[in-house]
C-alpha cells in the first residue's frame, strides 16, 4: 500500500475509534461533542471563560482554537501563550507551574479548561488540571497514546485517540477541536442553548 493511502487509513482508524468518557463512563462521540457544545452555550450566556492549554504542537492548537472561539463564536476564550510569562514561571518556579499559576490567578468557578496533550502525561498539564479543579472549573481533555494516561482520568469529559504516534494524535485532536466548534456554530451560534431549549443544558459532572 502506498504510504499516503496508509497514513490516511491510519488517521481514519484513529478518528473512528476515539473513546469518549464522561467522568468514568464511556459515551459515544456524538454525545460527547453535544455535551461540549451545551457547556459552551452555558459559558456563552455567562461571564465565564474557556481556557486552552497545550505544549509544542498542542500549544499551537490551543492558540488556534482560542482565537477561533473568540473571533468566530464570540466566546471569552484564552490560551496562555505569552512567552515572557511562560519563561518567567518556568525559570523562577518550575515548568510544572507554567499553566497552573495563571489558572490559579485568572480561573473562576464555571470556567472551562480544555487540556490538549498527545501523551496525556505532561506534568504542567496535569498540575494545571488540578489547579482548575480547585477553582471549580469544568475540565475537558484531549489525549492519546496510552489508554491509561493521566489526564484522561482527570477530566469531566475526555476524548482519547487510540493512536501511537504524535502525528496521528495531533491531527485527530485538531479534527475533534474543529468538529466541536463547527457543531457549536451550526447549532447554537445564533442563540444560546438555554434560550432554545428552556435552560436544560447538561452539566458535565
Amino acid at each position: 500500500m502506498k504510504y499516503f493511502r496508509k497514513y490516511l487509513n491510519d488517521i481514519s482508524f484513529s478518528l473512528k475509534n476515539v473513546i469518549v468518557t464522561r467522568l468514568s463512563a464511556e459515551i459515544n462521540i456524538e454525545e460527547g461533542i453535544l455535551l461540549w457544545c451545551r457547556q459552551t452555550s452555558r459559558l456563552a450566556g455567562s461571564n465565564n471563560t474557556m481556557y486552552f492549554i497545550g505544549n509544542g504542537a498542542s500549544a499551537m492548537m490551543a492558540s488556534h482554537m482560542a482565537a477561533d472561539a473568540c473571533k468566530n463564536a464570540g466566546l471569552k476564550s484564552l490560551a496562555f501563550n505569552d512567552t515572557a510569562l511562560l519563561t518567567a514561571i518556568s525559570n523562577d518556579q518550575s515548568y510544572e507551574d507554567s499553566f497552573a499559576l495563571p489558572i490559579a490567578k485568572f480561573g473562576n468557578a464555571g470556567d472551562i479548561l480544555v487540556a490538549i496533550s498527545s501523551s496525556g502525561n505532561s506534568a504542567n498539564i496535569v498540575k494545571c488540571i488540578k489547579a482548575a479543579r480547585e477553582k471549580e472549573m469544568q475540565v475537558i481533555t484531549l489525549s492519546g497514546m496510552s489508554a491509561d494516561n493521566k489526564i484522561r482520568l482527570l477530566g469531566d469529559l475526555n476524548f482519547y485517540v487510540p493512536a501511537k504516534t504524535y502525528g496521528l494524535v495531533e491531527v485527530s485532536h485538531q479534527f475533534i477541536l474543529h468538529c466541536w466548534l463547527d457543531k457549536y456554530l451550526e447549532a447554537w451560534g445564533e442563540e444560546s442553548y438555554e434560550l432554545e431549549r428552556g435552560n436544560k443544558y447538561i452539566n458535565l459532572r
